[in-house]
């Protein structure tokens, strides 16, 4: 999984996304900004929340295949029915409630004042 990228608003109103750890010369104004000036930790943490969320949707996913596929397999194509529903649910339900909560997290991730070297 790639690392989310960091956005550096320059002084001058130039923004770019760096990676973590990288450093960035602005190129209208000259400045360098280090994005080492945050902290590792609040940034590991960033980073813990972002893949519990991307693991929490594969892991309906699988949850909802391992039940429907054997149901299929086993009882017959009758239970091929139960994907339409299943799906109605997944988009208008689960998904949405998901996506709620993952921009609540991003919301609330820290944001860093960093200073020009």
């Amino acid at each position: 999984m790639a690392k989310p990228p960091i956005t550096i608003s320059c002084e001058c109103g130039e923004k770019r996304d760096v990676a973590y750890g990288d450093r960035w010369q602005c190129e209208t104004c000259g400045r360098s900004w280090n994005t080492a000036q945050i902290p590792a930790e609040e940034y590991e943490g960033l980073l813990r929340s972002v893949r519990r969320h991307q693991l929490e949707a594969v892991g309906m996913t699988a949850v909802a295949a391992a039940v429907l596929i054997p149901l299929i397999a086993v009882f017959g194509s009758r239970f091929i029915l139960l994907v339409v529903p299943a799906m109605f649910f997944w988009l208008f339900v689960v998904l949405p409630f998901w996506r709620r909560r993952y921009h609540r997290t991003a919301r609330g991730a820290p944001r860093w004042q960093l200073h020009p070297e």
